[in-house]
């Protein structure tokens, strides 16, 4: 296991260790603190956040639920494997999904939903240029979250949400490379101009080519 760094400690006594202990592990796993395959050992995981291992144990079977950890017969739980395969299913769900959610929101959208989804592009774009990863993941979110909300899809959403943890995996992934196109922010920016413009086959083409482009850095790292 990697040697872990001074932030991954809990200092303070929250109302719920367990909701700490599993944003600060899922927040390892997506950074990649944690390998693929890596085993989770409780009582050297409830060592390092300094918690107990029952808080640990939660913290692992939460994550598990959200497909960031498997447990194997013979290894226990381990950080659950990225390749490929799984990979391209997360991207097809949300090529359907979001594609679908951005074209109705482009035909609804009224000045309080554009102002609403340039204000969330303004602080994507704010946690872009400041090099802050785990803030960039959450405006991402923020983004597409005042898209689906405003298309009325709440259904599709909860969906994407339970895939939220290995969606930014894959996003750290895409966005350590140098090889993007276009950059994720510049990408959004497009879905945002055609909402802001009415258009919903822009809107869609827009959330389709941004990731397509990310589908395909995602595969030739995966597969390389």
């Amino acid at each position: 296991m990697n040697t872990p760094d001074a932030d991954l400690r809990i200092d303070h006594s929250p109302t719920t260790l367990r909701e700490l202990a599993v944003d600060r592990l899922r927040q390892a796993i997506i950074a990649g603190r944690f390998e693929s395959g890596e085993r989770l050992v409780e009582r050297t995981l409830g060592e390092q956040l300094g918690v107990s291992r029952s808080v640990v144990r939660e913290a692992i079977r939460y994550l598990e639920a959200e497909g960031l950890v498997e447990t194997l017969p013979r290894s226990g739980p381990v950080v659950a494997r990225l390749d490929w395969p799984q990979a391209r299913q997360i991207y097809d769900i949300r090529r359907l999904l979001e594609a679908d959610a951005a074209a109705a929101c482009a035909r609804i959208a009224d000045d309080a939903v554009k102002q609403r989804l340039r204000a969330a592009l303004g602080a994507l774009q704010a946690a872009f240029d400041g090099a802050a990863p785990q803030r960039l993941y959450a405006a991402t979110t923020a983004f597409y979250e005042t898209i689906f909300r405003a298309a009325g899809h709440d259904v599709a959403w909860e969906i994407v949400q339970r895939l939220n943890g290995r969606i930014s995996r894959l996003r750290a992934l895409t966005l350590a490379t140098t090889n993007r196109r276009i950059s994720g922010p510049a990408h959004m920016a497009g879905i945002c101009a055609a909402i802001c413009d009415n258009a919903p086959e822009a809107a869609a083409r827009a959330v389709r080519d941004h990731l397509g482009d990310a589908a395909e850095i995602a595969r030739s790292l995966l597969e390389g």
